[in-house]
């Protein structure tokens, strides 16, 4: 399963990063059926194991952060048997699984207490947590209008305008990525996931710093919702942009061009009107 979900991860099936970091974390889960004979050796194929984890998507603050969180529980710990050693590393899972769907609940619940009734929105990408918040809002009366980016080239849009559909008092329209600036003038807010806030950027699904350069231009607030585990202040971790097959881009091979893919882009916060996680607000 590790393997597998390594795999998963680096092809983009999972969309949500929270979602990507959970999975790696309960991955981890499979070396507990394994026989080790001794604490060293165990802790070895943790390491390795994280790693390939880790490497399959580097971008994911996240992901990055929790692993690290997960083998330093077991590793720097004076750890006796292999059966004690495999009882940590389920408690540092669990502790890590637990912070962030907690966080993304409670940062999602406090964006739903903002959103009035009557807002237009318009968001990017496939964020759980900006999803969560809509779906709150609307289920607490609020009715909402919902501009939804197709995400090209991996068109993850069209996936939470699916899921939008289906909520009542919510109208959901998918638009163009190129169109945002076109509707602007009809939104009241931006909203949007993260998948990693590290110093004074905002790394997020490739054509989010256009949009939120649109918006400032425009004077519309951008909001950014996510877990604090996507938060990263110092600590050594560097992001590390994606760049994707061009065959996302163009099924035929390209003649006389070049064609690059980046997943992620970066933001400055400064484009940002507020961060809001299960820590509380940050204004920018």
């Amino acid at each position: 399963m590790i393997d597998e979900t390594a795999e998963e991860i680096a092809e983009m099936r999972t969309h949500s990063a929270s979602a990507v970091a959970v999975k790696a974390a309960r991955a981890l889960e499979d070396l507990l059926d394994d026989e080790f004979p001794t604490v060293e050796e165990y802790v070895r194929a943790l390491e390795r194991n994280s790693s390939a984890l880790r490497r399959a998507s580097p971008s994911h603050a996240s992901l990055v952060t929790t692993q690290h969180e997960i083998v330093a529980a077991v590793a720097d710990a004076d750890i006796e048997t292999v059966a004690a050693a495999k009882e940590r590393t389920r408690a540092a899972i669990d502790a890590v699984v637990e912070r962030i769907e907690t966080g993304k609940h409670e940062a999602a619940t406090a964006v739903a207490e903002e959103l009035a009734d009557g807002t237009t929105l318009l968001t990017h990408d496939y964020s759980t947590t900006a999803l969560e918040a809509i779906e709150t809002a609307a289920e607490g009366g609020a009715s909402l209008d919902v501009y939804v980016t197709e995400s090209r080239p991996r068109y993850m849009g069209r996936r939470t305008a699916r899921r939008l559909a289906e909520v009542e008092r919510v109208r959901a329209t998918l638009i163009v990525d190129g169109a945002a600036g076109h509707y602007m003038d009809e939104v009241d807010e931006v909203l949007l996931g993260m998948d990693c806030i590290v110093d004074d950027f905002l790394y997020n699904r490739v054509g989010t710093y256009p949009i939120a350069a649109v918006a400032d231009d425009a004077d519309v607030p951008v909001v950014v919702t996510g877990s604090s585990a996507k938060l990263v202040d110092g600590g050594g971790f560097r992001f590390e942009n994606d760049y994707r097959t061009l065959t996302e881009v163009l099924l035929e091979p390209p003649e006389g061009f070049d064609v690059e893919n980046p997943a992620y882009d970066a933001t400055p916060v400064d484009l940002l009107d507020r961060v809001v996680t299960d820590a509380g607000v940050r204004q920018f």
